[in-house]
């Protein structure tokens, strides 16, 4: 099925009758609201059009902000349209038409190109005439290296956004793909998106946050513990970063264990209270898509668990460290810390993962470590044999061993200093494989929240005795 241009988009709302609202844009010109006026019939669709440029003007309507590019500026723009819209034409046509506030804020390609390009967008609007709000919100990136191009690239999006909130509103994943429409991934990122009000009650933004990843319009995406969806600017921005890289099926003491020691340790170096280490459990794509297609129960029950250890969690399409470590960098000026174990750290040092690099396993690594990159290694054991294997006694593959004891002695790769060994025969495959064969010896291996959360909502395919059931229903208030 052939895809409506632009044009096609703007003329079908602009020939809807139920359609009527306002445009606030800020930033880069007034690129979406342009769309509408050109393809004709925009007074049934406009009835207001505004461009606060001036900070003191921008004040003076929607409150002083610290930043104007930001999402808090954002809302507060969707926010005083909207109520300004069922204020005044509320009264006179609330009853027949369906009222909306469209607004942007951006920051366009400068005159020198020194700044960030991108930018927040959102919608404010009622389903049917007289309804309780629904809101969409995405941040943007705009990848062109020209100003005009990134113009038009913010008319687009927004036309999509708008024709998507309308005609797409019970196909929540629809939305997302529609987005695309008339672009490409060369041109714009949407590393942000989130669904709220009475349209989408049902919608869980953690699996949004999925879909921009899994559709390529983002390489990695982000939310916490609560479940809200955040944007990797705003969390990450001038912050020391430490990243584990897990499955996460379930989360176990050893992966709490390991992310403690690291942020102890790097914070330590970093002369800085650990509160200050912005913390991300890492789930890859790859990962995700190990069994085939994205299990989305799956999914949900690991983000449960990184939830009830209150962790923030990234999901990103960068298998390879030093593509996840060039992502991060575009955030932040301070260190960043990788955590991982024994045998990650000797998959590192595989050729076979470096094939599509001209320079091969040299070039990764300086890649890798072209800035202040540190990683800080779990040691394992052998259950067999009892034998804790770490940085000093690893064995590398060859030939990169020369390569391995360089990096080491050079402060790149680190023993970790603070670990309990007596957690070390804990490995999250077997503790999954307790739970479904209701073997309970699984539940010292996790965190107490892990086990209260697993067990409350059924995760990883475990199931309880009709004892166990009650009780739970009991401690949960009858729910």
């Amino acid at each position: 099925m052939l895809k409506p241009g632009t044009n096609e988009k703007a003329l079908d709302i602009n020939l809807d009758p139920l359609r009527y609202g306002t445009f606030a844009e800020i930033g880069a010109g007034q690129e979406v609201v342009r769309w509408f006026f050109s393809v004709g019939g925009a007074a049934g669709t406009i009835a207001k059009s505004i461009s606060a440029y001036d900070m003191t003007v921008s004040d003076a309507i929607y409150g002083h902000g610290k930043r104007y590019v930001s999402r808090d500026r954002l809302q507060r723009m969707l926010d005083y349209e909207y109520a300004l819209n069922l204020e005044r034409l509320g009264p006179l046509r609330g009853d027949r038409t369906a009222l909306f506030a469209f607004a942007d804020t951006v920051s366009a390609r400068n005159f020198l190109g020194t700044n960030e390009c991108h930018g927040w967008m959102g919608i404010k609007f009622q389903q049917a005439p007289g309804d309780n709000y629904s809101q969409i919100i995405i941040h943007v990136r705009m990848l062109d290296l020209e100003n005009t191009h990134q113009q038009q690239v913010l008319g687009i999006v927004g036309v999509n956004l708008l024709h998507a909130a309308f005609t797409l509103c019970d196909e929540p994943d629809r939305i997302v793909e529609s987005l695309l429409d008339n672009l490409t991934t060369a041109r714009i990122e949407i590393d942000m998106i989130e669904f709220s009000g009475k349209a989408f009650h049902e919608v869980d933004n953690r699996v949004m946050s999925l879909r921009l990843v899994q559709l390529g319009l983002s390489g990695a995406a982000m939310f916490g513990p609560s479940g809200d969806v955040l944007q990797p600017s705003e969390v990450l921005h001038k912050r020391a970063i430490l990243v584990e890289r897990g499955s996460f099926r379930p989360v176990t003491k050893v992966n709490i264990d390991m992310i403690q020691g690291a942020r102890e340790q790097f914070s330590a170096e970093l002369n800085v209270e650990p509160e200050q280490v912005i913390e991300l459990m890492e789930i890859t794509m790859k990962n995700l898509t190990a069994e085939g297609e994205v299990d989305l129960v799956d999914f949900l029950a690991r983000a449960d668990v990184l939830a009830a250890v209150g962790k923030t969690v990234l999901i990103s399409d960068y298998f390879e460290y030093y593509r996840l470590a060039a992502y991060l960098d575009r955030y932040t000026t301070e260190p960043i810390a990788l955590t991982m174990g024994i045998p990650s750290l000797q998959d590192l040092f595989r050729e076979q993962y470096y094939s599509q690099l001209e320079g091969g396993i040299l070039e990764a690594f300086g890649k890798l470590f072209t800035k202040d990159l540190r990683i800080y290694v779990y040691p394992v054991k052998d259950q067999a044999t009892g034998v804790v294997t770490t940085v000093e006694t690893v064995e590398m593959p060859h030939p990169h061993a020369t390569l391995y004891h360089y990096m080491v002695e050079g402060g790149k790769i680190k023993q970790m200093i603070d670990f309990h060994p007596e957690l070390l025969h804990i490995f999250s495959r077997d503790v999954l494989h307790k739970i479904k064969d209701g073997d309970p010896s699984w539940e010292p291996m996790v965190p107490e929240e892990v086990a209260g959360a697993i067990k409350r909502h059924r995760l990883f395919g475990y199931h309880s005795s009709e004892l166990e059931a009650h009780a739970l229903v009991e401690t949960s208030g009858g729910t």
